[in-house]
């Protein structure tokens, strides 16, 4: 797998949400929610949860 570099937002963490991402094979919507709730505290804050939100609504509105 490419080597990806990994942002300071997620230096903490064991695995970047990416390579997290493309290993479980996790859709667009999946991945975001994921790379969003990750990052919140480092990051976005707020605006990040609102995001990851966001996408979870929409997925879980698909899955109906």
């Amino acid at each position: 797998m490419k080597e990806f570099t990994n942002p300071q937002h997620y230096s903490d963490f064991k695995i970047e949400p990416l390579e997290y991402i493309i290993a479980n094979n996790l859709d667009f919507l999946q991945g975001n929610i994921v790379k969003y709730v990750t990052r919140f505290r480092k990051k976005g804050g707020h605006s990040d949860l609102i995001k990851a939100k966001q996408y979870l609504d929409i997925l879980i509105e698909n899955e109906k």
